[in-house]
């Protein structure tokens, strides 16, 4: 076999196709399709230190305007926005209100994510008549902030949907409705793809995450709102996942929309640091109490030895 023969071997024939490692996809991404696209830039690595007084805090504000926080200092952003959102809690927003609520503090968090840095958002579309295709507004707002969409990932929540049956015109083809059992976790990154670490933190995904998490589709089920006493709580297991794949070690997280905690526990959980934010003070403290609970379940299973 010749050089050039084994040289091309390296390369997929089309886009999709199988063996691609390693691959040469320019041709794809130099394409028309492509063109006039945000493809991302070389940057210059920036990373400010964040007021240690504000590392491990939930912040009972709105997240509209981080002061607290330095440009270019989180490293990634998990978040499940409320979908009902304001000054108050159960202020009845319009859809234009919620948007612009929503790119108030989507701005905020591309201030402060480093180059590099990623977003990941979880979203449920709403209502039948019509259908809110909530995360396509969300990617459009994204967009025209400026982040880069790196992908999305389904969240198959099956396993634990209620049996309800709410089908419309059951078995007429009159008003079929279709019953979602899953919800989006849109991904997107400032500036750059990739995540550069010139601090050399270590990455603490094992083989078998990292084959599992890089899929498209996720299935374990939804949090029981009775257990966490929050409305709409989402499992530890989905900020578990996007920090073990996004992040390195010691690297700190944001969640603008706290609610019930789930991301500062798996911050915790895995090494990492988190700065968080909620309007609602008894979901401050609700937060507050479960960090404390998984600190101390911690320390019982772990207890520090004396030296």
């Amino acid at each position: 076999m010749s050089s050039r023969q084994r040289k091309n071997r390296t390369k997929t024939s089309t886009f999709g196709s199988p063996g691609r490692i390693n691959h040469d996809s320019s041709k794809f991404y130099n394409s028309k399709l492509y063109e006039g696209l945000n493809n991302g830039k070389s940057v210059e690595y920036i990373e400010n230190p964040i007021n240690q007084q504000y590392i491990n805090k939930i912040f009972c504000k709105s997240s509209e305007s981080m002061t607290e926080l330095p440009d270019d200092s989180i490293h990634l952003m998990v978040t499940s926005p409320p979908y009902n959102v304001g000054k108050e809690y159960d202020e009845n927003l319009s859809l234009e209100e919620y948007r612009n609520l929503l790119k108030q503090v989507f701005r905020e968090t591309y201030r402060v994510l480093v180059p590099g840095g990623r977003v990941c958002i979880n979203v449920a579309n709403l209502g039948r008549k019509p259908y809110l295709p909530l995360h396509s507004y969300i990617i459009e707002d994204m967009q025209e902030i400026g982040f880069l969409m790196r992908g999305e990932i389904l969240w198959d929540k099956g396993s634990s949907v209620s049996p309800s049956t709410a089908w419309g015109s059951y078995l007429k083809a009159n008003n079929p409705v279709l019953r979602d059992i899953h919800e989006y976790i849109l991904v997107f990154c400032k500036d750059s793809f990739t995540h550069l670490n010139p601090y050399n933190r270590k990455s603490t995904i094992s083989k078998e995450e990292f084959l599992e998490f890089t899929k498209s589709v996720w299935k374990f089920p939804a949090e029981r709102a009775t257990k966490v006493k929050h409305p709409a709580p989402f499992p530890v297991e989905l900020p578990y996942r996007l920090i073990q794949l996004y992040t390195f070690e010691s690297e700190v997280v944001l969640d603008p929309f706290a609610g019930s905690g789930s991301t500062c526990i798996a911050a915790l959980k895995t090494n990492r640091k988190y700065v968080a934010y909620d309007i609602d003070k008894k979901y401050c403290d609700l937060t507050e109490r479960r960090v404390k609970q998984f600190l101390q379940e911690q320390f019982t299973l772990f207890p520090k030895t004396d030296r």
